[in-house]
C-alpha cells in the first residue's frame, strides 16, 4: 500500500494492468472497477480523500473500513446504470494507480512487462473489458419483468468494507494524518458530537443546550444548532413550489428557520430528508448541477424514477460535520434539495462571481461547527 494522502499526485494506470488486478467480476478485494472507469486510465490527477473509511448507505450500520482506497475528484456519470443521476464520487484502490511522474522522468519509464510485476494479479481469470460490463447487471434476476438490476460500488459496498466502531480512534488518526481532516476540524466536530449527546440524555438539558449552542454561534457568525425537526405533524401535506430549476442556473438556498418551516416532526418535505449536514449551506449562493429524476436504489440495484424532481448543487455535499457514528466520512455525498427550499436569482445587476462568492461565514475555511 502507498498510503496516498490528500493533495498528492497520482496516475491511474493502463487498461491492460488493470484488468490484471481484477477477477472474472471485475473486482479487487470485493471492489467492482466501473466501466466508465476506463476512461481515465492513464491520466493524472490529485487525491481528494483517502478513502480508509466510508458510510453504509446500504444497510445504515454507520461507518464501514476499507483498506488501500482513496478518492480522486471523479464521480460516476451513470452512463453504465441506466442514467443513474446521484454522481457518487468513485472509489480506487491503491493497486490502480501509481506516483504521478513528471515528464521524460527516467523512474517512470520502464516496460509494460516490468509495469505489469508491480500490480497484484487474481489467479490467472482473464477479465475482459467486456467482463466489466457484463458484471454491471445481476445475474440472479429473480423477476426480469421489473427491470435490469444494476450492480455498482455503491450496491456492493457491503461486501469491499468491514464494520467500523466509532469508538476505534485509529480512525480519527488516519483522517489526520492523511490530510482529509485538518486537527481543528477533528477537535470540533468531537466536541459537537460530545454536546448533542448531551441534549439527548433525557435529563432536561436539551432545550437550554440547544438554547446556549444557537447564542454562542450567534456571536461567532456559526452555523445554528443543526439537528431540529420541523412541526407539520407527520402524514399532513408539507409546502411544495414548482421552479423548474435547470442545470447551470444560480439559486440561493433559503433560511433554516424558512426551510423548516416545510419539513414534518421527521424532517421531511414529501419523503425527502433534510439532513442536519444541510444546513452550512443555508443562505448561500450556488449552481444547479443536476436536475435528479432517477437514481438507483442502493439496496435493491433497481432503476428508480422519483416522482418529485430533486436538486443537486455545484460543491454541495456532504462534509459529515454532524453525522453519528460516520464522523469525518470522505465519501462527500452531493445533498438533494426540494425546490421549495431555493429561490432562483437572476443576475442582472450585480456580476455572477460576486452572487457564488456570497457563502455564509459559517462555510469559509475551518469556520466548522
Amino acid at each position: 500500500p502507498m498510503n496516498y494522502r490528500a493533495g498528492d499526485w497520482v496516475e491511474i494506470r493502463s487498461k491492460n494492468e488493470i484488468l490484471a488486478s481484477l477477477d472474472k467480476n471485475g473486482r479487487l478485494e470485493g471492489l467492482p472497477f466501473m466501466p466508465h472507469m476506463f476512461k481515465f486510465c492513464g491520466r493524472k490527477f490529485k487525491v481528494y480523500k483517502r478513502a480508509h473509511k466510508t458510510c453504509d448507505t446500504v444497510n445504515k450500520t454507520g461507518g464501514r473500513r476499507l483498506s488501500n482506497g482513496v478518492h480522486l475528484d471523479l464521480r460516476c456519470d451513470g452512463e453504465a446504470y441506466g442514467g443513474c443521476q446521484a454522481a457518487c464520487l468513485i472509489f480506487w484502490k491503491e493497486a490502480w494507480l501509481k506516483p504521478a511522474s513528471d515528464a521524460g522522468s527516467a523512474v517512470f519509464q520502464s516496460s509494460e512487462s516490468e509495469r505489469l510485476r508491480d500490480v497484484p494479479t487474481t489467479e490467472a481469470t482473464g477479465c475482459s473489458e467486456e467482463d466489466v460490463w457484463a458484471a454491471t447487471r445481476a445475474q440472479d434476476l429473480q423477476d426480469p419483468s421489473d427491470g435490469p438490476r444494476y450492480v455498482c460500488q455503491a450496491t456492493q459496498l457491503p461486501h469491499f468494507t468491514s464494520p467500523l466502531p466509532w469508538w476505534d480512534i485509529r480512525q480519527y488518526l488516519e483522517d489526520y494524518m492523511s490530510g482529509n481532516a485538518t486537527f481543528s476540524r477533528i477537535l470540533r466536530g468531537l466536541v459537537y458530537a460530545n454536546y448533542y449527546n448531551l441534549s439527548q440524555a433525557g435529563i432536561g438539558l436539551g432545550r437550554p443546550l440547544r438554547w446556549l449552542y444557537d447564542r454562542f454561534q450567534s456571536l461567532r457568525e456559526g452555523i445554528p444548532f443543526p439537528r431540529r425537526t420541523g412541526a407539520i405533524p407527520v402524514g399532513q401535506a408539507t409546502p411544495t413550489c414548482t421552479l423548474n430549476l435547470q442545470p447551470g442556473e444560480l439559486v440561493r438556498v433559503k433560511s433554516y428557520k424558512e426551510i423548516l418551516a416545510t419539513l414534518d416532526k421527521r424532517s421531511k418535505n414529501r419523503g425527502l430528508y433534510f439532513d442536519a449536514e444541510m444546513v452550512p449551506y443555508c443562505g448561500g449562493t450556488y449552481r444547479v448541477r443536476t436536475r435528479l429524476t432517477k437514481f438507483l436504489d442502493e439496496k435493491t440495484g433497481r432503476l428508480i424514477t422519483t416522482k418529485n424532481p430533486a436538486i443537486i448543487l455545484e460543491g454541495v455535499w456532504c462534509e459529515s460535520r454532524y453525522s453519528d457514528c460516520r464522523m469525518f466520512c470522505p465519501r462527500s455525498i452531493y445533498s438533494w434539495w426540494r425546490e421549495t427550499w431555493l429561490e432562483r436569482i437572476h443576475a442582472t445587476q450585480r456580476g455572477e462571481s460576486e452572487l457564488l462568492a456570497e457563502v455564509p461565514s459559517s462555510m469559509q475555511k475551518d469556520q466548522g461547527s
